[in-house]
């Protein structure tokens, strides 16, 4: 073969590239014309009967000199790749995604600017047990400067046998001494046919991990006109998470903040392990605020603030940490509550370190 004949040859396969490159983009763009249609029709993406037909077709009149099995790899490998870019399209028309909207969301609670740039925390018990326990907290609270407490009224526990919460009642605690402190009551709801029982007593619906994709739960919170604050479920992905949230916004709620709790893995050193890097990959992906839960995530007192300094550093608009007057008798969760005076001196090192950023 000479040099002449070689190089027309290989003229005519970059010509021939150059075709298959125009037909594949094609082929792309059908896909997510596609892909949208299905979406309007609520048809799941991928259609496996629909993939066989496709492959059978192309082997039938397939005539070499690739073997039937190598069509059908390279195939497979174009409609997976066209299978992702109707993905994609999903996610840029999410509701919380950043794209949809570019601008970071501001939540006003009683007057406090959820998401404004500056950091809120909040604090207060695992449980709420009694009138006291939950008034000494807030006292010390209210003199560390913060708005928000917390106070799980309903505790979905891993054994069925573990305090389960005083139900409406601790509602009704948590409500009174927020409003003698003038404090913003944080509280979780487990169960749907709940949530508007709750609202009378509560500024801010929370949505712990083991129901963060309880369905119904999530749509419930989105048809009232109360902020969600929203924990991603111990071994749930951000993708899964996002789309969480996405439940609450496409039901009409948008006030809803984004709670990074820790994610169950093989390290036994901590409760869970802290997925730090999730911070500001949310924070790129929506425009939500986002926290991060420094108790449930570490399950260690002694790692609950230079957890809160990494979360604030790498982007988070606050934290969030469990105090108890006496850690010891806690009806749950004793090893990781802070008592007042440590809570105090957590407080006044993390606004010291903010004020150094």
């Amino acid at each position: 073969m000479s040099q002449n004949e070689l190089e027309q040859l290989r003229q005519n396969l970059d010509r021939i590239n150059m075709e298959l490159l125009d037909l594949i983009n094609e082929r792309a763009k059908t896909a997510q014309q596609i892909g949208k249609v299905k979406n309007k029709q609520s048809i799941k993406r991928f259609d496996p009967v629909r993939e066989r037909s496709m492959l059978d077709e192309l082997t039938q009149k397939n005539d070499g000199p690739f073997e039937n099995s190598t069509i059908e790899h390279i195939f497979k490998e174009i409609f997976k790749a066209s299978l992702e870019l109707q993905v994609d399209d999903h996610r840029k028309a999410l509701l919380v995604s950043r794209k949809m909207k570019p601008e970071d969301t501001v939540i006003d609670i009683k007057g406090e600017k959820f998401g404004d740039g500056n950091t809120h925390h909040i604090f207060g018990p695992c449980s709420v047990e009694s009138y006291d326990q939950v008034a000494e907290v807030a006292k010390a609270v209210k003199q560390n400067g913060n708005k928000f407490l917390r106070g799980g009224a309903f505790k979905p526990r891993t054994s069925p046998y573990d305090f389960q919460g005083l139900g409406l009642e601790g509602l009704q605690i948590l409500k009174k001494v927020a409003d003698e402190y003038d404090l913003a009551v944080v509280s979780e709801i487990v169960n749907p046919a709940d949530v508007e029982k709750a609202l009378d007593y509560i500024d801010v619906i929370q949505i712990g991990a083991r129901n963060m994709q309880n369905f119904e739960l999530l749509k419930a919170a989105g048809e009232v006109d109360k902020p969600v604050l929203l924990k991603r479920g111990m071994s749930a992905t951000i993708s899964e998470f996002i789309n969480a949230a996405e439940y609450i916004i496409s039901r009409g709620n948008g006030n809803i903040i984004l709670c990074e709790r820790g994610i169950r893995t093989y390290e036994k050193a901590t409760r869970n392990t802290l997925d730090i890097s999730a911070v500001p990959i949310l924070k790129q992906e929506t425009h939500l605020p986002v926290m991060v839960d420094v108790t449930h995530s570490t399950g260690r007192r002694d790692l609950l603030l230079p957890a809160a300094k990494a979360a604030l550093a790498i982007g988070a608009d606050g934290v969030m940490a469990e105090v108890h007057p006496d850690p010891a008798v806690a009806l749950s969760d004793a090893a990781q509550q802070m008592d007042i005076p440590t809570f105090h001196s957590f407080v006044d090192e993390l606004e010291t370190f903010s004020n150094r950023k």
